[in-house]
């Protein structure tokens, strides 16, 4: 199963995707200095990258008219604006715990792979939530076998996405790392992506995918000692007229969160809610002023500008 946002993030995740773009940011290249600039592949191997980038409408190919005619690539808007994932994604890296690590390199490949295969086998939504075992992610996502939950585990155990955590429970129980709570940044910026150039193809967003950008942003905002309450953050992750909403019910004591629930039923002091759009945009630095707020408009406006303030947590790591 792929989510929202896996798409873009496997087009990156490819060294050769992530030095063609970087080729081309400056203009068009012949075909020849383009396989030049990006390391000499095989004309097979180029060929099935730059079809693949062209059915995304990242790149395109042009022809000259004149004789013998050319070829040259050059990257669209839809490429441009991917540039930015791959900005997020690169600071993403930059943080990585054994020290940074450069977009388009084998170790971004490995740790890319990892968070990918987390967010879609919904390994992230559980770690995000709280310390879990290995059996218990077996019993809590019966649709996905033992071996490829291990697999999976494994591989992000490895890139460091996880850690073990002391507990009870049957089994290692593994807990997010700060390192992946901040993969929130390029996970959301890569779903808005997709989102906004590639919608039909794309996954949709869901209530586990909003649920899990929540879980993993929530420990990440700084907030001021005078927060107090309990805020509402929604997304209506169906829109049209019959709405249905995702989100997180958090508490705060003195700008420190003391409960986050996916429940949205009963009393708050505060709410936020937006479309999933809305919510992307203001979790990555996009213009604020989205979001429909009621109630206790200093609370929501505390806890909204935290988490508006996310990007700048990463490039601070």
């Amino acid at each position: 199963m792929t989510r929202a946002g896996a798409q873009a993030l496997t087009v990156l995740a490819a060294p050769l995707n992530v030095h063609t773009l970087k080729a081309l940011k400056d203009g068009p290249v012949d075909l020849l200095d383009l396989r030049r600039a990006v390391g000499s592949p095989p004309q097979s191997t180029m060929r099935v990258y730059t079809r693949a980038l062209e059915q995304l409408d990242i790149l395109e190919r042009r022809r000259s008219n004149e004789f013998p005619a050319t070829a040259q690539y050059a990257i669209t808007p839809v490429g441009i604006a991917l540039l930015k994932v791959a900005d997020f994604l690169q600071e993403w890296l930059q943080a990585a715990p054994d020290g940074p690590i450069l977009l388009g390199s084998v170790a971004a490949k490995s740790g890319t792979k990892a968070l990918i295969g987390g967010w879609s086998s919904n390994i992230v939504r559980a770690v995000a939530a709280r310390a879990i075992s290995l059996t218990e992610l077996n019993m809590l996502i019966p649709k996905i076998s033992y071996p490829t939950l291990e697999r999976k585990l494994d591989a992000m155990r490895t890139a460091k996405l996880v850690a073990p955590q002391p507990g009870e429970s049957r089994g290692t129980p593994y807990g997010a790392t700060e390192w992946l709570r901040q993969a929130v940044i390029p996970l959301t910026s890569a779903a808005s992506w997709e989102r906004q150039f590639i919608p039909e193809p794309a996954a949709q967003i869901g209530r586990l995918d909003v649920e899990a950008v929540f879980l993993l942003s929530i420990p990440l905002m700084a907030l001021d000692s005078a927060v107090t309450g309990k805020c509402r953050l929604s997304v209506d992750v169906r829109g049209g007229s019959t709405p249905a909403f995702a989100g997180v019910v958090i508490g705060i004591e003195e700008g420190k969160v003391i409960s986050c629930t996916s429940r949205l039923e009963g009393d708050v002091n505060a709410s936020a809610s937006g479309s999933a759009l809305a919510w992307m945009r203001q979790m990555n630095g996009g213009p604020p002023g989205q979001l429909e707020v009621s109630g206790d408009f200093p609370l929501a406006e505390a806890v909204t500008d935290a988490l508006h303030a996310l990007p700048d947590v990463l490039v601070r790591s």
